[in-house]
């Protein structure tokens, strides 16, 4: 039987691999930009929208990055099932670099940026049931059942994720516009978590 000492380490393993694939994507996102041919201001400026999409990717890798960190305290008992789970969540992340980069070069074309809505949707989805498996680990207590079904960030993402990927054919800052809102939505890690890891040292 596995005592919740060696459920914390495999917990702290699997949160240290995953900080180490989020590094080397905010890494490839970087190395996605060029040296500007020219040396004026203009050539910058012309890099825009590659320098706004490399924004947006950076400020939700940050997201996850912050909320799973928090998310895995909560481990009780670590599984197979939850790696994998984990490496899903992963799976999806790892997508951001080619999404980011093609919505950049073709200034937020309609697909691109339909598409990069598309694997944020699929990440999201990735990490509900990550954290789906991770709470049901306390199922029987009902005090944090209560606590945790308030979940309306979880809830509204999806809606939100959806509706930009419409949105992408009708306008990009449309699009644009609900990223931006799940981004300020999760930006302050999940309070029910918080919430619940308080109660637990107490």
């Amino acid at each position: 039987m596995r005592g919740k000492g060696e459920a914390t380490l495999r917990a702290n393993r699997m949160e240290a691999f995953s900080d180490g694939v989020l590094a080397i994507i905010i890494t490839i996102m970087v190395l996605e930009f060029k040296v500007p041919e020219g040396d004026d201001w203009n050539s910058l400026i012309e890099l825009g929208p590659k320098i706004l999409s490399y924004i947006f990717s950076f400020v939700y890798i940050g997201i996850y990055w912050n909320n799973h960190h928090h998310l895995l305290h909560m481990v009780r008992t670590m599984n197979g099932r939850l790696m994998w789970l984990n490496l899903l969540l992963l799976f999806w992340l790892s997508l951001i670099p080619f999404t980011t980069a093609w919505m950049g070069d073709s200034h937020f074309a309609a697909t691109p940026t339909a598409l990069y809505g598309i694997i944020l949707l699929l990440a999201a989805s990735a990490y509900w049931l990550l954290q789906r498996g991770i709470f049901n680990q306390h199922s029987h207590d009902p005090h944090f059942v209560k606590l945790i079904g308030k979940d309306w960030k979880g809830k509204l993402s999806p809606l939100l994720y959806l509706t930009a990927v419409l949105t992408a054919y009708v306008s990009s800052w449309i699009s644009g516009f609900f990223f931006v809102l799940v981004a300020v939505v999760w930006f302050v890690p999940d309070k029910r978590i918080e919430q619940a890891l308080h109660n637990k040292e107490n």
